[in-house]
């Protein structure tokens, strides 16, 4: 598995052990990729992009990470509240990724956006995931 796979398997683990998440989301509202007919909310992981932060080239230690979260409810509150609760649950959070070592997150965006033609909003969470080779 990629780096950025194994950096999407563990946010979504610690996201799924959110017992507050999974009531907003109404069960299985996390999703690797978007799916025809899902029922809405739910969250999707994005692209993920590596690369050093002083140099500009790839380099899988560095990542940035995009979380969409997708509703159709009428106003924003759903989308904010489904938001607030990921902001929370990954605050500090320090992932274990295999065996090559500890990843810190960092909030680095966080928007919500609405679709006037597909009638939903859209909520974008980005992480900067910054890893940690273990000794």
């Amino acid at each position: 598995m990629t780096a950025s796979g194994d950096l999407q398997q563990a946010l979504f683990q610690r996201l799924r052990s959110d017992a507050s998440l999974s009531a907003l989301l109404g069960g299985a509202g996390l999703l690797e990729r978007p799916a025809e007919n899902v029922a809405f909310p739910y969250v999707t992981c994005g692209q993920t992009s590596a690369f050093d932060w002083d140099t500009g080239v790839q380099n899988e230690a560095d990542q940035l990470v995009t979380l969409h979260i997708w509703s159709k409810a009428h106003g924003e509150a759903e989308t904010r509240a489904i938001m607030d609760r990921i902001k929370a649950r990954l605050a500090k959070a320090v992932l274990a990724i295999g065996a090559r070592g500890r990843t810190h997150l960092v909030l680095e965006f966080s928007e919500i956006r609405h679709d006037d033609e597909l009638l939903l909003y859209h909520g974008l969470l980005r992480f900067r995931a910054v890893m940690q080779e273990s000794a």
